[in-house]
């Protein structure tokens, strides 16, 4: 498989899957992974989330901004991961770009909650797996 070819299925993989998985280091190194909802992507390079502000993963990501992104399909045996860094955006521009309808259930003061963040993961290489084959690519 092509590199291109990877990235190609990557990116179905993303479209299709609804639950990714984002990994952050905690204060001793060691990795925690967490099942999360993208908000929007751009192709395999960036995803948006929502979380609160007093969440681990903020003060995790605020301490080290690496971070690994995993998605799967058990039925076809798809996997992608994809390493870079996240950031923690509280700026009122993507804080309305990202509230959602139902998003005041988590957030009740709204949009201007201060618990309310998003949270911008970029790529920096990835990797795609499916059945016995590996294809590493970088961004």
């Amino acid at each position: 498989m092509t590199n291109a070819q990877a990235q190609q299925e990557s990116l179905a993989l993303v479209e299709r899957s609804g639950v990714l998985m984002l990994t952050t280091l905690d204060a001793n190194g060691f990795p925690e992974t967490r099942a999360m909802l993208a908000l929007e992507h751009e192709g395999l390079e960036t995803f948006w989330f929502s979380t609160n502000t007093s969440s681990h993963k903020v003060t995790q990501i605020r301490n080290s901004p690496k971070a690994c992104v995993y998605l799967f399909d058990p039925d076809g045996f798809h996997g992608l991961s994809l390493v870079g860094r996240v950031e923690v955006l509280q700026d009122a521009t993507a804080k309305e770009r990202f509230w959602r309808e139902g998003f005041e259930r988590y957030y009740p003061q709204g949009v201007t909650d201060p618990d309310y963040t998003v949270l911008r993961f970029r790529a920096e290489r990835g990797e795609y797996y499916h059945g016995l084959s590996v294809v590493t690519f970088t961004f």
